[in-house]
């Protein structure tokens, strides 16, 4: 296929990132997404690459399970918040908020940029689940459980030794199944990404409403407890749901140790050992980091966007081609050689073209799925 043939097949898609993180001070001058920044993802790289839509995160780490834990965390997502709101209010004449799959169509035929906001670990509801509503009022599209580290909720495919956790799934909580009844309540959509197996296959069970899984990969294909195995893919997709693949290198294939072994020399020495260090960073040791590590990149092999594809070829013959999506997880360790941001958009639609994807598959891929159990989870809710 000709380069112009597949662009122009890309400019007709509506492209969706299900999985977008905001850095410190974003959508401040110190990181103002208006221009181009160090960031992966700002508005003129969503532009050159055709992104055309993007939920961005409110994102909190995992911290204790008591209330001075639960203040930190209401006020780290009420910051990523004001971050997303901070951008959409500042350039609305090329971002518009979408809250529903007509909204984000809309947008998109305004000329616009669209953004979406989601929600990744439901700490910061702290005991109750009573805040649910208050944040899909906000524009929240879907919510994740857990992240790294369990919480009240359930537990995490990855259990934090620094919280003390236990090497053990012990499914939903009493609180967690709650929380699957108010999000269908509410809804909004329940995101499995970062849930241990039992709490995912648990929230499956007690969902009335599809489910999603915004990023994760497939484990058939790499084997890290982030991706999902054919079961659990296949248990998202009877349920009408959609699993997005991401684009995630530690999950996607093998890091270069050398590589590995650089980059956690570059974290030690600049003090970002930790997703809470990187919260609280300055953005100019922000900067310093992502020069480092963009040299070290190059000096060494990196996981390819051939491999991130092959998590989602994989996917789609074991659920078939309306249950799966794309994500980057850019801004937030995402990223492969090929697709490291959103500039390279368009060279995903290309390797899906070479691969034989048709045009009706990938609008399906880029967009139309996750819409779908957008419609869907909405329509049930009440």
């Amino acid at each position: 296929m000709l380069e112009a043939e597949a662009r122009a097949i890309h400019d007709r898609l509506l492209t969706i990132d299900t999985h977008i993180d905001t850095g410190p001070g974003f959508a401040t001058p110190a990181l103002d997404p208006g221009g181009f920044t160090r960031a992966q993802v700002d508005l003129p790289s969503m532009r050159a690459g055709g992104l055309d839509a993007g939920f961005f995160i409110v994102y909190t780490g995992q911290g204790p399970l008591n209330e001075a834990g639960y203040v930190e965390a209401r006020q780290a997502a009420e910051e990523k918040y004001r971050g997303i709101e901070r951008m959409l209010r500042g350039y609305p004449e090329r971002i518009g908020m979408a809250r529903t799959a007509d909204d984000v169509r809309a947008v998109a035929a305004s000329g616009r940029l669209v953004g979406l906001i989601g929600m990744e670990n439901a700490y910061p509801l702290g005991e109750s689940v009573a805040d649910v509503q208050m944040w899909v009022d906000r524009g929240v599209c879907y919510i994740s459980f857990t992240h790294f580290g369990h919480n009240q909720f359930g537990a995490s495919s990855n259990p934090s030794k620094a919280n003390g956790d236990q090497n053990h799934d012990a499914g939903l909580s009493a609180l967690g199944c709650a929380l699957v009844t108010a999000c269908n309540d509410a809804g909004v959509m329940i995101d499995l990404s970062h849930v241990g197996r039992r709490t995912g296959l648990e929230a499956l069970e007690l969902s009335r409403a599809p489910v999603i899984a915004s990023h994760s990969g497939a484990r058939a294909v790499y084997d890290n407890p982030r991706n999902l195995d054919d079961a659990q893919l296949q248990a998202i997709a009877n349920a009408g749901g959609v699993a997005q693949m991401v684009a995630f290198r530690s999950y996607v294939g093998d890091v270069d140790p050398a590589a590995d072994k650089a980059l956690m020399a570059l974290r030690t020495r600049l003090g970002l050992n930790s997703g809470a260090a990187f919260q609280k960073a300055s953005p100019s040791l922000l900067d310093e980091y992502a020069v480092e590590r963009s040299e070290i990149r190059a000096a060494h092999p990196d996981v390819t966007l051939a491999q991130f594809v092959d998590h989602v070829d994989h996917a789609v013959k074991v659920v078939g081609i309306d249950h799966v999506g794309l994500a980057g997880d850019f801004d937030g360790g995402g990223g492969v050689q090929g697709w490291d941001g959103a500039d390279e958009t368009f060279n995903v639609t290309r390797e899906l073209l070479t691969r034989g994807y048709e045009e009706a598959d990938l609008a399906k891929l880029w967009g139309e799925n996750i819409l779908r159990v957008m419609d869907t989870v909405q329509s049930m809710a009440g």
